[in-house]
């Protein structure tokens, strides 16, 4: 497995990360074990987690990923220091009044409490990268397309957020830290404001980018390359859509163990079951197929292979997915392809955004 330095920072991580949003809805707690000691064995030594997570989120599994992490890291002596562990901390709710009692502000002190309960349920007393889950302020995310300035209200200011977060890496409970959902007027603003006032400087971005979701190539990409933060790509899989689970008709809610988007009808309401995500999906899938590859293969070679992309996250419910997954290091795109790539994607540009 190859490795990468994540932006300005002293993690050196594998270019695959194993994200673990399933763990503690679709994937119970033996299972998740398995997973974690199958990514180590093939020499995976980055995670991602999130205070929010399992997913899809509800009250009762609030922080029941994170735990599982903890529990993991008691039973395996050793594997902590070994590896790198990235975590987020919620923005303004979403719908979510279990988070902070629903609070429509990230406060300082809502930063340094969520940091304190993410290092007890992981059981570590550090975390190498603390990241913002998506912006404490009016921004388009999670499927919104445009920026809507009538929606402006007071937020905390993102000076405020990185003074907390300094405080955390002060403290020494916090070694870097990054941003999610960002935006590249975001980036920039952090970075800023970090180098004005002597605060700790943003490492990474964990922004979706996929086949049916590449809007990071529309600016956001120049910011990356330019200020040398690294991208933690994630959903490359569309939520199960590049695989070619969802190539017939619909959803079909007999059959859960296709995936999340079949499994909880909630998750269907997201830009990633979008009719027109599918269409595209679709498209790619037969794409990979013609060329003698696996969906699967070509939408995670894709992303491997990017120079946009320090690390890509992938999320499994299985072993047999996890190999599959790191499988698909090995595989090479032709120019070809990748012109083949584009094409679709200038018809049908990025349906999941």
């Amino acid at each position: 497995m190859d490795f990468t330095q994540l932006g300005g920072s002293d993690l050196r991580v594998t270019q695959i990360c194993l994200g673990t949003m399933t763990f503690g809805e679709q994937v119970d707690e033996a299972t998740a074990f398995t997973i974690l000691d199958r990514a180590r064995e093939r020499g995976i030594n980055f995670i991602d987690t999130a205070e929010m997570y399992a997913v899809p989120a509800r009250r009762e599994t609030f922080g029941a990923t994170e735990t599982i992490l903890g529990r993991w890291f008691d039973a395996r002596p050793g594997a902590r220091q070994k590896l790198v562990l990235a975590t987020k901390v919620a923005g303004p709710s979403r719908g979510m009044p279990w988070i902070r009692d629903g609070a429509a502000d990230l406060k300082p002190e809502h930063i340094v409490a969520a940091c304190d309960d993410s290092l007890k349920r992981l059981r570590t007393e550090v975390i190498d990268l603390y990241q913002i889950h998506w912006p404490n302020r009016n921004a388009p995310a999670f499927g919104a397309i445009y920026f809507d300035p009538s929606k402006d209200r007071e937020f905390t200011s993102i000076h405020d957020q990185l003074q907390a977060l300094a405080g955390l890496v002060k403290a020494g409970k916090v070694r870097h830290i990054g941003l999610s959902n960002e935006t590249p007027w975001g980036l920039m603003e952090f970075l800023r404001l970090a180098e004005q006032h002597g605060l700790p400087r943003v490492a990474t971005v964990q922004n979706p980018y996929a086949l049916v979701n590449r809007s990071l190539d529309n600016g956001l990409d120049e910011v990356l390359h330019r200020t040398g933060v690294g991208l933690l790509a994630y959903s490359p899989l569309g939520f199960g859509a590049l695989t070619g689970k969802y190539d017939g008709p619909g959803f079909d809610p007999a059959q859960p163990q296709l995936g999340r988007l079949a499994k909880f009808e909630s998750m269907r309401a997201q830009r990633w079951a979008r009719a027109d995500t599918l269409t595209a999906a679709r498209r790619y899938n037969a794409l990979a197929r013609e060329h003698g590859l696996t969906p699967t293969q070509l939408a995670l070679a894709f992303c491997y292979r990017s120079w946009r992309v320090a690390s890509t996250i992938i999320g499994v419910t299985s072993v047999a997915q996890l190999d599959e997954c790191l499988d698909a290091w090995n595989v090479q795109l032709s120019p070809e392809l990748l012109a083949a790539v584009d094409k679709i994607r200038w018809e049908l540009r990025d349906p999941a955004q």
